[in-house]
């Protein structure tokens, strides 16, 4: 079991056929005798390629619409014969039952099927069942066989036969066999995440997911810990699909704080405007919109220009030069947007640390998905937060009316206050952030941390008072006494816009007209923890 094995007899049976031809080629080259089904089969033999159909071996033809083709014993015994037990190889014997080396085999495209939005029947007949459980007799039987289930190991194993005089040592093949298990995994897991949302079920008995690895990364948030980035195939502009221009690797927290950037960003329409969001560790430190992308970097740079350093910025539209080449007078990790010109590409180039991420677009703030965390013993699901407010649904409660202008930068704010850790408070003025308290567990300290912050800018840039003063706040959830009402109206706020739902409302109502503040209810609450 431990030695090297020959590989004297291959089943080739694909679905993605890159690389196949060439592949085969080099089998037959080393004396490789090849069975194969279907398409696979005919595709080989059009080059000219010797190959034995399984219905032969079978004694059986493919039927069913070539659903039943290889379920036979005369191709799992081969598979699942115990190369030393005699008895394993007097039924081969009494049965008529070739050896099978090397199995190579990849599956019905199901995942490409469900994300072109095929119908319910097309995505049932992609159900691969025969791949499957050919790939699972495999790598069971590793000690014997070798599975080749991705085309990006075609050249590995040729490499091993070339190293090993025609063998496979069990080292590769139980490699081989840990990915073959992987993706039987993953396609089952996708499979039953598509079925639950076709019929219905959120909260089926049992939830799988599954990843491809897209990198090995140095570590994760510390130094001490190891880390990967695994991409799920979901079709949603980011960073798991973005083309790296330039800079070194992306790290574990590259990749967390420039996902949480993008996000962000996305919920601002291009159609309405640049906007420009500059995040520092998963927490934006400042947000704006403006009349072109490098008016929003400014003004999202002016929010909090000590935070920015060595942060993620993000745009939402094409970045250009004059912006890239602001952007460039200080330290950024990363800057992602939906394109870069050539004038950006260049003025970057000399940067050599700062990595460029371009996605060809932008996330849907308002699609579905779920998000996971893992606790002790298990996970925790939910639907990504997708929830969004209009003018019409909020609630004025005060006795002041917000103006149009006020009510603009309340949802503005709201806006962002949903990327923010809880407890968020935003304060905004003309689409812009001008103090920003992330991730406290009291809300009246978030209050005071983002009103120090605008306060330490106005100084830097040498305004006359901080721009909290005549801002609008936003807070992520419901006030829960008339303390938070005061911090914010001590740190000059005019209206605030949160979900309601406390208790002590009225209290907070109280508070919000006796200082002269507008205030709205959402109904919505949006914690990030």
């Amino acid at each position: 079991m431990s030695r090297p094995v020959p590989i004297k007899r291959a089943l080739i049976s694909v679905s993605d056929k890159t690389g196949l031809i060439d592949f085969a080629r080099k089998l037959e080259a080393r004396g490789v005798e090849i069975l194969s089904t279907g398409g696979s089969a005919k595709s080989l033999r059009e080059t000219g390629l010797t190959v034995i159909d399984v219905a032969d071996v079978t004694g059986f033809p493919e039927m069913m619409d070539g659903r039943v083709k290889t379920l036979h014993p005369a191709v799992h015994g081969g598979l699942l014969a115990l190369r030393d037990n005699p008895e394993h190889l007097a039924a081969m014997e009494a049965h008529g039952i070739g050896p099978i080396d090397l199995l190579v085999v990849n599956l019905y495209p199901f995942e490409e099927t469900v994300a072109r939005g095929a119908t319910y029947d097309d995505c049932i007949e992609n159900i691969d069942i025969g791949g499957p459980a050919m790939i699972r007799a495999a790598a069971k039987n590793h000690g014997f066989v070798t599975v080749i289930v991705d085309v990006q190991d075609y050249d590995a194993l040729l490499a091993e036969l070339d190293a090993n005089d025609g063998r496979t040592t069990l080292a590769f093949r139980q490699r081989q066999a840990q990915i073959a298990y992987a993706r039987t995994a993953a396609y089952d897991a996708a499979v039953s995440t598509w079925l639950a949302a076709a019929i219905g079920e959120e909260t089926p008995r049992r939830r799988a997911f599954a990843g491809t690895l897209a990198q090995p990364l140095r570590y994760g948030e510390n130094p001490h810990q190891q880390a990967a980035f695994y991409v799920t195939g979901e079709n949603r502009p980011g960073v798991a699909t973005a083309r790296q221009w330039q800079g070194k690797e992306l790290s574990y927290n590259n990749i967390n704080d420039t996902d949480a950037a993008f996000e962000l960003v996305a919920e601002f329409d291009p159609a309405q405007g640049p906007a420009c969001a500059i995040i520092k560790h998963a927490n934006p430190c400042g947000v704006a919109r403006g009349e072109s992308a490098l008016d929003a970097y400014k003004r999202a740079f002016d929010c909090d220009r000590t935070s920015a350093f060595g942060g993620i910025i993000a745009l939402n539209g094409t970045l250009d030069g004059a912006t890239a080449e602001e952007i460039a007078k200080i330290f950024t990790e990363v800057v992602i947007a939906p394109d870069a010109d050539e004038d950006a590409k260049r003025i970057f180039a000399a940067k050599k640390n700062l990595r460029l991420l371009t996605t060809g677009g932008l996330p849907d703030p308002k699609a579905g998905g779920l998000a996971f965390r893992q606790v002790a013993g298990g996970f925790l699901v939910q639907g990504r937060d997708n929830g969004h407010v209009g003018l019409s649904d909020l609630k004025v409660v005060s006795d002041r009316q917000p103006s149009e202008a006020e009510l603009n930068d309340m949802l503005f704010a709201w806006t962002v206050a949903k990327h923010v850790k809880s407890n968020a408070i935003v304060y905004a003025r003309d689409l812009a952030t001008v103090g920003i308290g992330a991730g406290q567990m009291s809300r009246v300290d978030s209050t005071r941390i983002g009103r120090r912050k605008s306060e330490d800018m106005a100084e830097a840039l040498g305004l006359a008072q901080p721009l909290t003063i005549g801002a609008v706040v936003a807070s992520d959830a419901f006030f829960p006494f008339a303390d938070g009402i005061e911090a914010l109206a001590e740190a000059g706020a005019r209206a605030v816009i949160q979900p309601g739902g406390s208790m002590r409302d009225d209290e907070v109502i109280a508070a919000a007209n006796r200082l002269g503040l507008a205030m709205v209810f959402t109904g919505q609450r949006h914690f990030r923890h």
